[in-house]
């Protein structure tokens, strides 16, 4: 990171972390509450479809950028990673260090990773250091014991989710904030 900054001193430099989590038609069971002597019903169909939350978070400001996808793969990452820089500002005055894990896709060779974007890998096997990972119970709560009949409908209720989520940073923060998660960094003042 300091080499980054070294050629120009008043970049702002911001560390995000990144993820993805697969919802599909086969329903998400949770206990749950119920009258003594009475059982609670979920009613569900196991289906095998699939859609893909992608989630960006800031754990220091509680900021989150969502996509609902309907794949992973090295060209629509690439793609997603270009609007999420766009989302943010990433470029020649702030650079965006994206945590994520090495899942295929993200160290693809055909990956284009846009200016502004530097990616920085966790050690295989550590989803515990990963904060986006906090994301997913919260994301869970719009589709747990619930019966979705399409794609459409799943695609729905997670977007919705993810605007509350989105409008709620205090929530975003209280899940994902690590105490050693770097705050973010001021752009250095140019110094004569």
């Amino acid at each position: 990171m300091r080499e980054r900054r070294e050629g120009r001193p008043g970049r702002k430099v911001e560390v995000w972390a990144f993820d993805e989590h697969r919802l599909g038609l086969k329903p998400v069971l949770r206990r749950q509450w119920a009258l003594r002597g009475q059982r609670p019903v979920a009613v569900g169909r196991h289906r095998y479809e699939w859609l893909y939350l992608y989630g960006f978070v800031h754990p220091d400001t509680g900021e989150v950028v969502w996509f609902v996808c309907s794949t992973v793969d090295t060209d629509l990452f690439g793609a997603v990673l270009a609007e999420f820089a766009e989302t943010v500002g990433a470029g020649e005055d702030k650079l965006v260090i994206l945590v994520l894990d090495n899942a295929g896709w993200h160290v693809s060779g055909d990956l284009v990773v846009p200016p502004g974007i530097e990616l920085a890998f966790l050690p295989s096997y550590t989803p515990e250091l990963q904060p986006a990972e906090h994301l997913w119970p919260l994301a869970n709560e719009a589709v747990a014991n619930k019966h979705f009949a399409t794609l459409k409908d799943l695609d729905t209720a997670l977007s919705e989710r993810c605007r509350v989520l989105a409008a709620t940073p205090e929530v975003i923060k209280a899940a994902t904030s690590f105490g050693w998660w770097p705050a973010a960094t001021p752009a250095s003042p140019l110094v004569n």
